[in-house]
């Protein structure tokens, strides 16, 4: 979890929202409170809801607890968060060493997923980026520049449909995350939808994906020893 922080820091910023971590010691109620008050608001908010017999009285119901803005109210100004490329490094004193390697990641999250699975085992990705992380580096950098065949990419489509209809099974935040991912982009969702849409991922789609991901700015994170991780520059003209 401390790497992906570094990942987020590296790509982002420290000081941007996106750069910034999740868990902080620092935090207190009144903070909490005003951070709450200024950030979620009703403005562009999306429900999602599972599991509604009544539709229509279920309408009502949150008609009559998220009552519209008050006339003249001003929303809370939306922050961004813009990939910027860059490093985070940080020494822990242990024996090991952990690297991530980031790039900014295409904007549609099925190829964005599809593509995720194309780069191995360790890949991650979340909004916005997309990567791999280990404790060798020469492993990262092949994974990275291993340009995915066809088939490889037809494996990964498999791969990432199974999962996203996997995700439905495991909760009802999976399943919410799912719709609304869904509503967003289609207006709509049912699985067979979300199953169809990993179908019409094509291998053009992916592989230009691929070549803009190299074109992007690298993201470094390294976490722990990291005597012998090269810096920023050094990784970056493996990818140019």
């Amino acid at each position: 979890m401390f790497l992906i922080d570094q990942i987020f820091a590296a790509a982002y910023g420290a000081q941007s929202s996106l750069g910034r971590s999740y868990y902080t010691s620092g935090a207190s109620g009144p903070s909490i409170q005003s951070f709450r008050e200024r950030t979620y608001t009703l403005n562009g908010a999306v429900l999602a809801a599972t599991g509604i017999a009544d539709h229509e009285a279920f309408v009502r119901m949150v008609e009559e607890e998220f009552p519209a803005p008050v006339p003249g109210s001003q929303p809370a100004p939306v922050m961004t968060s813009q990939y910027i490329g860059g490093e985070a490094r940080i020494s822990d004193g242990s024996g090991y060493t952990h690297v991530g390697l980031a790039f900014e990641g295409p904007t549609s999250a099925r190829v964005m997923n599809v593509l995720k699975h194309c780069l191995g085992a360790t890949a991650f990705a979340a909004p916005g980026i997309i990567g791999v992380y280990s404790g060798n580096l020469d492993e990262l950098s092949k994974a990275i520049t291993t340009a995915p065949s066809t088939d490889v990419i037809a494996k990964a489509k498999a791969a990432a449909k199974a999962e996203a209809i996997r995700a439905l099974d495991l909760g009802s935040k999976s399943l919410a995350y799912a719709m609304t991912d869904s509503i967003l982009n289609s207006c709509g969702f049912s699985e067979k939808a979300l199953a169809e849409s990993y179908d019409a991922v094509s291998v053009d789609q992916v592989s230009t994906a691929y070549s803009a991901m190299l074109k992007s700015k690298l993201s470094l994170a390294a976490v722990g020893n990291i005597s012998n991780v090269p810096y920023h520059a050094t990784i970056a003209s493996r990818f140019n």
